[in-house]
């Protein structure tokens, strides 16, 4: 859980970064019909593949609507959150061969996705490109958090000195950017001398950085500074829930469940809790304790929150409940999301399906899965999975090509770690088998995946190590 949440900071920096100028609540509430529907056709693009020039020309074109530079922009920010950062990356480009002038702030946008979907190399030299005014705050901040992210520890700290060369008022976030580096480089101690050196030349924390500091104490087994800086940020006036789960994480992690309950009750106590984030947390956090009857009153507090409740929280509650060894109370949260009629999201069936093939209980996950084929669902890579851990442990291994063979063309890039873990148990399986047919099954197999960049690879040059190799780059 404190790996959670340390990764969950990290995240929210690295999304942070150089974000520009939001609509006004109210002024995006009034977002005209015509360009929600054509958002709408950008999102279907990630479905069907198709071509965003093609779409928005013909838009202009062929149907005489207009389009204007600020919903554009809105439309990178939610595909953004999204992680639809190919197709948020297109639009900037089309704006960009329009004429349309590109802030500062969208070119530091375009760092940012050009690191998420082409690699920190064409962040780099899109950087390198750009005109002197360019080179700012903004996009040296940007290209900060991408170097950081990376562990590019030299490169990012090289950075830093030329923004420092350059006068450039360091910032918040720029020390949490390092301070997130040093963490994940396993450095922790170096964390609280940079916080020193922000409060020496007065620059205020914020969160973030309350909560980066934790986790520096955290990882040097230090209670006292975790509590130190908790109270701290309570004079400061700088904490929120995540702070507070923050210290129940580390609570639990040492063992310390009284305390840990008793921070969580303190969350619960918190007027006007309206961020899900806050209750998700809850119910992980209490099922690491094991305490089920605390993860339903959580449940049902969050459920009264909110008017709706999102497949996020019901996937957020499955996976408690899986945690938790609950099988009626999975089933009876799972009926439940069903009957929502709320959109169709594969990941829950994925950890039902897991569930219970991890008990043998092959027959009940079949039934499930027959369940999301009949509303018509789009499985992953990770829908099979678990079947072919299944058939694998049961030394079925027929059935277990057959589900990698029916999973392959739908392959996600995120599936890509899972995918070629399954590609290494069955090559170890047939080296020590000394089953040459098995390896050209799985040769012909990996050649279906037509969406996946491969590298060209003969039978008998499958081993372990190119097994991994051939499924490396997804195409947008």
């Amino acid at each position: 859980m404190l790996r959670r949440l340390l990764r969950e900071t990290t995240r929210k920096l690295c999304t942070a970064a150089a974000l520009p100028p939001t609509r006004p609540p109210l002024q995006r509430s009034k977002q005209s019909r015509g360009a929600s529907l054509l958002y709408h056709r950008i999102t279907a693009l990630a479905i069907n593949n198709g071509s965003l020039n093609e779409l928005l020309n013909d838009w202009i074109m062929k149907e005489r609507n207009q389009i204007n530079k600020y919903d554009i922009s809105c439309f990178v920010d939610q595909l953004r959150t999204h992680k639809q950062y190919g197709l948020a990356l297109q639009l900037l480009e089309w704006m960009e061969k329009r004429g349309m002038h590109l802030s500062y702030s969208h070119q530091a946008k375009r760092i940012d996705l050009l690191w998420k979907s082409q690699g920190v190399e064409a962040a780099e030299k899109y950087f390198a490109d750009l005109p002197p005014p360019a080179k700012n705050k903004a996009t040296y901040g940007a290209l900060l958090c991408c170097l950081c992210c990376e562990k590019m520890a030299e490169k990012a700290m090289a950075l830093w000195e030329k923004m420092q060369a350059q006068n450039f008022v360091l910032n918040t976030f720029v020390y949490n950017q390092l301070m997130s580096l040093y963490l994940k480089l396993g450095e922790p101690a170096k964390v609280p001398l940079l916080a020193q050196e922000m409060k020496a030349i007065r620059i205020e924390p914020d969160v973030f950085t309350c909560n980066l500091l934790m986790n520096s104490y955290s990882s040097m087994n230090d209670i006292e500074g975790v509590e130190r800086v908790v109270e701290e940020c309570k004079k400061a006036g700088k904490i929120d829930w995540s702070v507070y789960c923050n210290l129940a994480a580390v609570y639990v992690a040492a063992g310390l469940n009284t305390k840990a309950e008793l921070v969580l009750k303190e969350i619960e106590r918190m007027k006007k809790l309206k961020d899900r984030k806050a209750f998700h947390y809850l119910l992980s956090l209490y099922a690491s304790i094991g305490d089920a009857s605390a993860v339903n009153r959580a449940w049902e507090s969050l459920k009264s929150a909110f008017p709706k409740t999102t497949n996020l929280s019901y996937l957020t509650m499955l996976q408690t409940l899986s945690r938790l060894n609950d099988l009626d109370g999975l089933k009876k949260c799972f009926e439940e999301w069903e009957q929502c009629n709320l959109s169709y999201d594969i990941r829950l069936v994925n950890v039902i399906l897991k569930v219970y093939l991890n008990k043998d209980m092959i027959e009940t996950a079949n039934s499930f899965l027959e369940r999301a084929v009949i509303k018509g669902f789009n499985h992953t890579f990770s829908t099979y999975a678990p079947f072919i851990d299944f058939y694998v442990r049961n030394d079925q291994l027929d059935l277990a090509m057959k589900c990698l063979e029916k999973a392959t063309p739908v392959v996600k890039h995120d599936e890509l770690h899972i995918y070629e873990e399954k590609l290494g148990i069955f090559q170890r399986y047939f080296q020590l088998k000394k089953d040459d047919d098995g390896v050209e099954e799985l040769h012909r197999i990996l050649k279906q995946a037509k969406h996946l960049k491969r590298v060209t690879c003969e039978p008998k040059h499958l081993n372990q190590e190119t097994c991994g190799s051939l499924v490396y780059t997804h195409k947008d």
